[in-house]
């Protein structure tokens, strides 16, 4: 994984959103697998099970995935008896080219 530096960011942004998704897509561990994740879903709705058959992943790992970027306000989910269905939030809908942007450059 290339490693980079959050100026190097052009798309203009709030510094503390560029700073977040630099952290959770360029330099955390488990970026690559959050950048998979939001890859994912942004096709389509999915729930835990079918991102992880989806994926080839854990179950467990994609959970975790799933809570981190909740918990940061880039996805939301449709709660249902069983199986919520995740998608995209507006936060990250209205800085799709800062994401886009950060993945074109660590190449995932």
């Amino acid at each position: 994984m290339q490693k980079l530096i959050a100026k190097s960011i052009q798309t203009q942004v709030h510094p503390e959103t560029k700073m977040l998704f630099w952290f959770l897509f360029a330099s955390s561990r488990g970026a690559e697998t959050r950048i998979k994740v939001v890859n994912q879903l942004q096709q389509r709705p999915y729930n835990t099970h079918q991102l992880s058959k989806e994926l080839n992943m854990d179950y467990k790992a994609v959970k975790h995935h799933l809570n981190v970027l909740e918990k940061n306000n880039l996805i939301g989910k449709f709660e249902a008896v069983y199986g919520a269905a995740y998608f995209m939030s507006p936060l990250f809908e209205e800085n799709i080219s800062l994401f886009e942007e950060i993945r074109s450059k660590i190449n995932v």
